[in-house]
């Protein structure tokens, strides 16, 4: 079994799963409207590894957009986004501040908080970065690494599950196309969509086409198979470490249906996607 970490794939992740968590942040959470607050022109933030990954997002006094700049994680072109969705251009008007990373173990490091990244910015971009960019991610990390005292609130429990759901479907595809033993495991799937479904009212479906994963972002018609949570708290409890994948399974809270081979080998990579994240 392959157990060693890729560091490009993992720079992959963390700038376009982990950090691509931004624009659901805007929207979720409270505690980043104040920060955001501080944005008096739209700024344009891209962070660029040597040899590794290139991400843009544009931020407003409201909210985060991806700012396509280039090919996504997950190998699409254009303003494409790791999770298929179509990209926003930075405002032209707008500031412009980068983030430069001598290699992607460097940018994995920052984003671990045990490395600075090199700023490119003017004193307005630099501002920004230390108002803004870096009090965000503070604000990312508690929902995406919560205390068991934060879990207790409902709403941000909630918040936390869906923040979490949004970077581990996006590192699926990106551990599916890029990691080794991702594509291995992506080499055994047909040409079908993934739904993975939580109750009746959320769904993300991953589309694979000739071994390749994405994650489309306006899914239509049925899928060819599904993993479906009970709930938000199921979701939770599994991405968390907190509840067995296995005894959800046995007890009804986890289910199958459709193709299995696709859920089968989605559930290998999503074990890959576990060791980055955890890792």
């Amino acid at each position: 079994m392959l157990t060693e970490l890729d560091d490009r794939v993992l720079a992959e992740i963390n700038a376009h799963a982990v950090l691509g968590a931004l624009p659901r942040l805007a929207q979720l959470a409270p505690d980043a409207a104040p920060i955001l607050a501080r944005v008096t022109r739209p700024t344009t933030l891209t962070l660029a590894a040597r040899g590794g990954p290139r991400a843009s997002y544009t931020f407003t006094h409201t909210d985060v957009q991806p700012a396509g700049d280039g090919t996504a994680a997950d190998g699409t072109a254009g303003g494409e986004t790791a999770g298929g969705e179509t990209a926003h251009r930075g405002t032209a008007a707008g500031r412009r501040a980068r983030l430069l990373f001598a290699s992607p173990r460097h940018l994995n490091a920052v984003i671990a908080g045990t490395a600075q990244p090199v700023p490119v910015a003017g004193p307005a971009g630099l501002r920004f970065l230390t108002r803004v960019f870096t009090p965000l991610g503070d604000v990312l990390t508690t929902y995406l690494r919560p205390t068991p005292r934060r879990l207790a609130e409902p709403a941000f429990a909630t918040a936390s599950a869906l923040l979490t759901l949004h970077v581990v479907v996006s590192a699926i595809a990106i551990v599916a196309n890029q990691d080794r033993s991702g594509r291995f495991s992506a080499a055994h799937m047909p040409d079908g969509d993934l739904d993975l479904e939580v109750g009746d009212e959320l769904r993300y479906r991953l589309a694979v086409r000739a071994h390749r994963l994405r994650v489309d972002a306006d899914p239509a018609g049925p899928p060819r198979a599904a993993l479906r949570f009970a709930d938000l708290d199921v979701v939770s409890g599994i991405l968390g470490g907190r509840e067995s994948a296995l005894a959800c399974v046995c007890d009804g809270r986890v289910a199958m249906r459709g193709y299995i081979p696709l859920v089968d080998n989605t559930n290998r990579i999503l074990d890959r996607v576990g060791a980055y994240l955890g890792g």
